[in-house]
């Protein structure tokens, strides 16, 4: 399994990953990496960052935490949040706010 880190996940950018529900997967495309930079007063050694996903509009996925599967990450557990969609997709965010 990789390394869950800002700068794994933008490798990866533009590929598809694969969200486990009950007995099928999802196809979610890996949309943006975002960095957060820290403020002055913030600790300096986090890894902060997001990574967004794009899912079909017809596969919504609730607030929770996912399986999820990438043919060069391997698989590991993420929390996704819907945070927007139209008729064609459902963006999805997970946050990664750790001392690295």
């Amino acid at each position: 399994m990789a390394t869950l880190t800002e700068a794994e996940f933008s490798k990866h950018v533009g590929t598809t990953f694969y969200a486990k529900v009950g007995e099928q997967e999802i196809n979610l495309t890996l949309a943006e990496v975002k960095p957060y930079m820290p403020e002055p007063t913030e600790e300096k050694k986090m890894e902060r960052f997001s990574a967004f996903f794009d899912g079909p509009a017809d596969s919504f996925l609730p607030q929770q935490s996912f399986q999820i599967r990438h043919e060069s990450m391997g698989e590991f557990e993420i929390f996704l949040v819907p945070i927007r969609g139209d008729e064609k997709t459902i963006r999805y965010e997970a946050v990664f706010n750790y001392f690295a």
